[in-house]
């Protein structure tokens, strides 16, 4: 049988509502802009019902311990539709055992979440460590990112705390979507295409406060002088920097 979703977790979870609901077995879950028509299968048109997921949710807070929930919640961030089979199939299996099964790792579904829930860590300490503002002239601190992964929401908590006394953008190019930070709150924004490339191929003069050359210039100057020629590493220094996350990174330009 098949389950077809909308592609958000309010979605995955109004499914495993109506798994038992409907008491389905063996249960497929296809996003429904991939879905192809399939003749030998049972389909089902999965409607998203806000109610039936606050339900679920509620359920997991109740018997899945607050760690695991957030593997759950990183491995649907990684938006791999193998990831999400798995968080369905792991909520499904819970629920029917009881919580204590979430320990199991002699699940498949279970290791997978687990494995999606670290790469999905790794990138978000990497967007931690990696980010690098640009003061822009009207002063608010803008950046664009391009994660593997959907790491906006795990990232929020971590620069609201680090720059609470700044303005600052971080902006998910590939997803087409940031958060705006204005003192006060975190509210997510959506760019236009005019408005992206107005923040990102103007020349550094017209965008960038007077400041901000000056300051990448001396961070430039410092990133090299502390380049010790005779223990340079490159192949460790990829390892644990990269390539495809430097043009991002101001010491690399």
């Amino acid at each position: 049988m098949i389950y077809t979703f909308d592609n958000t977790l309010d979605g995955l979870l109004t499914a495993v509502f109506n798994v038992f609901e409907r008491k389905d077995k063996e249960v497929r879950l296809i996003q429904k802009n991939l879905f192809e028509v399939n003749l030998f299968e049972e389909v089902i048109d999965n409607i998203t019902e806000s109610e039936k997921a606050k339900r679920v949710w509620k359920k997991m807070e109740e018997i899945i311990p607050k760690p695991w929930r957030r593997k759950i919640y990183c491995a649907w961030l990684s938006e791999d539709v193998d990831a999400h089979q798995a968080i369905f199939n792991t909520l499904i299996k819970v629920f029917s055992r009881g919580g204590n099964y979430i320990s199991n790792y002699g699940d498949a579904d279970i290791i997978t979440v687990s494995q999606y829930w670290k790469s999905v860590e790794r990138e978000k300490h990497r967007m931690e460590a990696f980010i690098r503002f640009e003061k822009s002239q009207d002063g608010l601190f803008f950046c664009t990112i391009e994660p593997d992964f959907n790491v906006i929401p795990l990232i929020i908590k971590f620069f609201k705390n680090r720059f609470a006394d700044q303005e600052w953008l971080i902006y998910d190019t590939r997803r087409n979507y940031g958060v705006l930070y204005d003192l006060k709150k975190v509210v997510e924004v959506i760019l236009s295409q005019e408005e992206l490339n107005q923040n990102t191929n103007l020349p550094s003069q017209a965008f960038h406060d007077p400041d901000e050359v000056k300051y990448q210039t001396l961070w430039k100057d410092y990133f090299k002088s502390t380049n010790i020629v005779a223990r340079k590493n490159m192949k460790l220094h990829i390892r644990h920097v990269p390539k495809r996350y430097w043009r991002f990174l101001t010491e690399k330009q």
